[in-house]
Parts: C-alpha cells; sequence; structure tokens
C-alpha cells in the first residue's frame, strides 16, 4: 500500500476502539494494539502466562509509534466521553505476579496501559459489575504436553501435566498445584458445582495439531470441593 492511501493511525485507532466498545461496553489498550493488527492474541495469552517479560516485547512496531497509538487512544476516549477505570492485570501462574506492559516500566506509562475506558451509557452498579468482572485473577492453566519426554527447568523431574514459565516448563509438585484432582470435561453442571466450591482450581489445555490451538481437557480442582459436588 502506497504511502498516500495509507489510512492514518488515528482512524484505525478510533475504528478498532469502536468495536471493542460495541463488543463489551468497555476498550482497553490491548484491544486497540490486537485491533490494529500490532498484537496477536496468541501473543497476550504467553504474555498472560509469565512467559514473555512485558507486553511490549511482543508488539510487533517501534515503541515510539507504540505510544503515538496509545495517545491516540487516550484522546479519542476522552472525546467520546468514556469513564477512565484501572483496572488490576496479573498474570496466570499461582503467585498472581501483577503484569508489566511497557519496556520502561514507568508508572506513567503502566496506568495508561492499565486503564480501561467504560461506556457512561452503563448505570453506576453495571459499571461496578464490568470492572470487578475485568480485575478478575484469570484462571490459571496447565497444559497436558504432547511431548512426554519434557524435564521440569526447576527440579528437574517430570510429569503428565505442567505449567509454562519464563525459564521453562514446571511440574505441578513445584507450581504448588500437585494436591489438586483432575477432573475431565464433558459434564458441565459438576464443573460449574465444582469451580463455586474451589478456592483453587486450574484449566487443563492440550495443543490440537489439526486444529492449530490449545484445547480445553477439564479442570484440576480441590478433591474436597470434588467429593462435596458430587
Amino acid at each position: 500500500m502506497s504511502r498516500k492511501n495509507r489510512v492514518p493511525l488515528g482512524d484505525r485507532v478510533a475504528v478498532a476502539a469502536e468495536r471493542a466498545l460495541a463488543a463489551r461496553q468497555f476498550v482497553s489498550a490491548t484491544d486497540i494494539l490486537i485491533g490494529i493488527g500490532w498484537l496477536d492474541p496468541g501473543a497476550v495469552e504467553r504474555w498472560q502466562r509469565g512467559q514473555v517479560g512485558c507486553l511490549e516485547e511482543v508488539v510487533q512496531i517501534d515503541p515510539p509509534r507504540i505510544l503515538e497509538a496509545m495517545q491516540l487512544f487516550q484522546s479519542w476516549a476522552t472525546e467520546t466521553g468514556l469513564i477512565a477505570s484501572p483496572t488490576a492485570y496479573v498474570d496466570r501462574t499461582p503467585q498472581r505476579r501483577e503484569l508489566r506492559f511497557s519496556r520502561s516500566g514507568d508508572p506513567g506509562i503502566e496506568a495508561s496501559y492499565r486503564t480501561h475506558w467504560v461506556s457512561p451509557e452503563l448505570s453506576e452498579k453495571k459499571r461496578e459489575r464490568l470492572v470487578a468482572k475485568a480485575s478478575r485473577a484469570p484462571e490459571l492453566v496447565v497444559i497436558q504436553p504432547l511431548n512426554t519426554e519434557w524435564t521440569c527447568h526447576r527440579c528437574g523431574g517430570t510429569g503428565d501435566l505442567l505449567m509454562m514459565e519464563p525459564p521453562g516448563p514446571a511440574c505441578l509438585r513445584c507450581v504448588g498445584l500437585d494436591d489438586l484432582e483432575f477432573l475431565p470435561a464433558g459434564d458441565a453442571l459438576l464443573t460449574r458445582r465444582v469451580k463455586a466450591k474451589c478456592t483453587r482450581y486450574a484449566v487443563v489445555v492440550r495443543f490440537s495439531r489439526t486444529r492449530g490451538r490449545y484445547e480445553r481437557q477439564g479442570l484440576l480442582v480441590e478433591p474436597r470441593a470434588l467429593a462435596d459436588a458430587r
């Protein structure tokens, strides 16, 4: 595409923001970066699992352009009359570490990334529910590996399931989930009951080569919660 025919970045940001707002009644920085084609959703998942140091490492554009897009997004949100809502972002590990967005780690930049912009058309109660849901810690994800000859980077052991960490795969004992029991997918009612009784649980996924994506296999749940639900 020639420079003459290229769509201005401000217009691209506005389109991405409008689509996200229409779909969810709020819009975030990641919605914009994904919407304008600079960020792959799969990379966001790796970042959420703690496998990426900061989000900007996987954004496919130079930092000055990222900053420009974020400034355009904030201007659009302010002009549209959206309500700023600071939102918590923690990773998908048992430690629930705070996720980092920027390479610099500057508090002002981090706060800008963490801010969701909510529709003013929602009632106060609906806004509160939306904010609470967005700030909820993401589900822990455990992988059922296709390669059974993997090694835990912490203890050198192995197992049927693993959790990915920045240095590599870790066994359930090392991440503190080895006391949980596997509940296969298939019984939606039982799954809902167990989740409601669990203080800890993790989603078990396995990569499908035919579909090219991870698919849910079941849950790791607390044995007592499973017994009570049954």
